[in-house]
């Protein structure tokens, strides 16, 4: 694919966002359309809203990357992704959707009746909300590298751009026609490919996906390393090289020894058939049996990093604050509850693509693993197996796809964070709501730019599950426990938001900058859900029932509220924004 039709493809993508918007632009006009689109939003256009802001960039290029590199024990992402909503369904989407909150910091003022716990709820769903962001600004600079050769910078811009147009215009209503078309647009993109990637598969007599040794190269390759790369190579190697190799410049036969080579961006390769095919230094790739069964990768505590991946998965899907939010525009608990089993039938259908790609990436785009660009793989398959005009419009596709998923995520992400800002912190100086909110969305883009550009590059689903991790350890205790749970206190919920999300939030933080490889460090830091989530709920039961006057005076009232069906006539209130505004300031 040219980088005029990858651009093309691109544009036309951000030109049908903006237009769908329009749509919703017009409808728009109170401060409750902004924030839950007035609550009118019906089960079907709401799950397929929820599809197309849950399928980020982790979704629809990082599970294929991890797949190539990994094997079968990345099944556990697509999985994980799709049965978190299953424990949404049955524990939080009813009684979430009759607190009558707009927003979790909404929901820990309601139940806990404290100004604090909604403060602290308030900075963890910007710490989320940015973590979140991060990896698909990354992988909007990846994509837009890959397809047009751009520089890393303009794939965030022109994603955050866009994002601001349709939030800025329309808020929840607008966004709410932008992700349903989006969530079709993606599905579209990943499964025609598919179709015909699997044909020219099966003509080439099905070639095995597996080797018994190290992943080689079929046949002689060329590799274009359009960013610097470190590589491994365990075996003595004669290529052709033209560009830089361990600062050195060449241009004729090298020979790589065995240990690390810096490969400067813009220098080509040419390896032969047969060999050995060098990895990344941050990529520890799988083989044969490895790279078929579970429970085989490269860290020392595979059982621990595969069960504390799950826990994060499961359990952190009910506390992303771009997901919740969506319940509060159903009109009631039913409603919710039909929106969640409809959105599990769409993802179970989406997560069946990305091991396609995943999986056929091994045979006919190995190179990956040696740039490190895994991520790539469902970019670059469609153009590598069909020929001519017919694989142009397939990569064509799929590079529309892929911006899709960035800009959906990011639009409901945006949306989170925005409210939570405009709310919490900007409406004290800015009366006006929606201009607050307005403002709040614009600010909240800057960190996650500044992060994707500055931070080191991670795989996208790998940044993903830390995110996870993170709202698995904070929300997740404070929505089942102050749900299920009367005593609850404000005192303990802040203690478990705060010890839970603190220590998750150092474990990221410790894996993005220092990433230990060996020993028991590597694991705990990146997989931290297993022990940061045990940890919050204990803190909150515990020093709940040590502060039993701290309850809320109004704790039967709400409980009442949360698990009473709204057929049944009762004074349930309901936070009203315009109201909140009017007092708050």
């Amino acid at each position: 694919m040219s980088a005029s039709t990858g651009l093309a493809a691109i544009l036309l993508t951000a030109l049908a966002t903006i237009l769908v918007g329009v749509v919703g632009v017009r409808a728009a006009r109170t401060t409750s359309d902004f924030y839950v689109a007035s609550r009118t939003v019906t089960p079907w256009w709401n799950a397929s809203a929820i599809g197309g802001e849950y399928l980020s960039a982790a979704s629809f290029l990082g599970v294929a990357g991890l797949v190539l590199a990994y094997g079968a024990d990345m099944l556990w992402f697509p999985v994980g992704y799709t049965a978190g909503y299953l424990v949404l369904l049955v524990l939080v989407a009813a009684p979430l959707r009759r607190s009558g909150a707009y927003t979790l910091p909404d929901f820990a003022e309601a139940r806990l009746e404290s100004l604090a716990a909604r403060r602290t709820a308030s900075v963890l769903v910007v710490t989320i909300g940015w973590l979140y962001l991060l990896p698909q600004f990354q992988a909007a600079g990846l994509t837009v590298r890959t397809v047009t050769g751009a520089p890393q910078w303009v794939g965030p811009v022109l994603v955050a751009v866009v994002v601001l147009v349709g939030v800025l215009s329309g808020g929840m209503r607008s966004i709410t026609f932008v992700q349903a078309f989006q969530y079709w647009l993606k599905l579209t993109a990943l499964a025609l490919p598919a179709i015909f990637i699997v044909l020219v598969w099966q003509s080439h007599g099905t070639p095995s996906i597996t080797q018994d040794g190290p992943p080689v190269f079929a046949e002689p390759t060329v590799v274009d390393i359009a960013t610097g790369v470190s590589v491994e190579v365990l075996q003595t190697i004669a290529v052709e090289a033209e560009g830089t190799v361990d600062g050195e410049s060449v241009d004729g036969p090298v020979s790589l020894s065995p240990g690390s080579h810096t490969l400067a961006r813009g220098t080509q390769i040419t390896f032969p058939a047969g060999v050995q095919i060098p990895h990344a230094d941050n990529l520890t790739p799988l083989a044969g049996e490895d790279w078929r069964l579970p429970l085989r990768s490269a860290s020392d505590h595979p059982l621990y990093s595969t069960y504390s991946l799950i826990l994060a998965l499961f359990f952190g899907t009910m506390g992303l604050p771009h997901v919740l939010v969506r319940f509060y525009t159903n009109p009631d608990g039913r409603a919710a509850r039909r929106t969640t089993v409809a959105v599990l039938g769409l993802l179970g259908v989406f997560y069946l693509l990305p091991t396609v790609y995943g999986a056929l990436g091994r045979i006919y785009t190995p190179e990956l693993l040696l740039t490190g660009r895994t991520d790539a793989v469902v970019l670059l398959l469609p153009g590598r197996l069909v020929d001519g005009m017919a694989g142009d419009a397939l990569s064509a596709l799929v590079t529309a796809g892929a911006f899709a998923a960035f800009l959906s995520t990011s639009s409901g992400l945006t949306i989170s964070v925005a409210g939570v800002l405009s709310q919490d912190l900007i409406g004290h100086r800015v009366r006006n709501p929606v201009r607050a909110f307005r403002l709040g969305a614009s600010l909240a883009l800057i960190v996650p730019i500044a992060l994707a550009l500055l931070s080191p590059s991670l795989g996208i689903a790998d940044v993903v599950g830390l995110a996870f991790a993170v709202a698995a350890s904070s929300f997740c205790p404070m929505l089942l426990l102050g749900i299920w749970w009367r005593r609850l206190t404000d005192a303990g919920a802040i203690a478990g938001l705060v010890v839970g999300g603190g220590l998750s939030t150092l474990a990221v933080l410790g894996t993005i900058v220092w990433a230990p490889e060996q020993g028991w460090w590597g694991p705990l830091l990146a997989q931290p859900a297993a022990w940061s989530m045990p940890v919050a709920f204990l803190v909150m039961v515990l020093v709940s029932l040590a502060t039993p006057r701290r309850m809320a005076p109004g704790v039967n009232q709400t409980m009442i509220r949360l698990h009473t069906p709204e057929s049944v006539d009762l004074d349930r209130g309901t936070w009203d924004p315009e109201d909140r505004w009017r007092t708050r300031t």
